[in-house]
C-alpha cells in the first residue's frame, strides 16, 4: 500500500495570497466611501441640532450669538449638554463656528471628507467666504448657491 500526502505547494499559497490582496484592494475603497457617507449624514444631523441651539441661544441672550460652541453647554437655559465632535477631524475637535463682526450672521461647519476646511469665515452681509467645496455647513446667511445650507 502506497500512501500519498497531499499538501499545498508554494506556488498555490502565493496564488491564494495574491487573490486575497486583490480582493482587499477592491473592497477597501468601497468601505472607506461607506464610512464617509455615514459621517456626512451624522455631520448634517448634528449641525442642524447645533443651529437650533444657536438660534435658541440668540433669542434667550439679548440677540447675541455665542462666542464659542462650548457656550451652548453653559448658557442659561442650557442649549446642549455637550457639543458633538466633527466626524472628519481626528481627536476631540468641535465643529468650527464663524460669526461676522457685527454678530448677526454665523456659520457652523464640518471639514467634510477631504478633512480640510474650505470655509474661511462669513461676511457682514451673511455670505460665506472661502470655498465651500465638500465642507458641510449650516448658516443663517447665504452659501455660494444662495441658500442657508451647503
Amino acid at each position: 500500500m502506497k500512501r500519498t500526502v497531499r499538501a499545498l505547494t508554494l506556488i498555490e499559497i502565493i496564488i491564494v495570497i495574491v487573490v486575497i490582496a486583490i480582493l482587499v484592494g477592491v473592497l477597501l475603497p468601497q468601505f472607506r466611501g461607506t464610512q464617509d457617507e455615514e459621517a456626512t449624514q451624522r455631520a448634517r444631523s448634528e449641525l442642524r441640532t447645533i443651529a437650533t441651539a444657536i438660534e435658541s441661544y440668540y433669542i434667550h441672550n439679548g440677540n447675541t450669538l455665542p462666542t464659542t460652541l462650548s457656550a451652548l453647554t453653559s448658557a442659561t437655559p442650557r442649549m446642549m449638554t455637550t457639543v458633538p465632535d466633527d466626524p472628519f477631524r481626528s481627536g476631540s475637535n468641535d465643529y468650527t463656528l464663524y460669526k461676522d463682526t457685527n454678530g448677526v450672521y454665523y456659520t457652523v461647519f464640518s471639514y467634510g471628507p477631504d478633512r480640510a476646511a474650505g470655509i474661511t469665515g462669513i461676511s457682514t452681509t451673511g455670505a460665506l467666504t472661502g470655498t465651500v467645496g465638500d465642507d458641510i455647513c449650516v448658516t443663517n446667511g447665504t452659501s455660494a448657491g444662495g441658500t442657508s445650507t451647503c
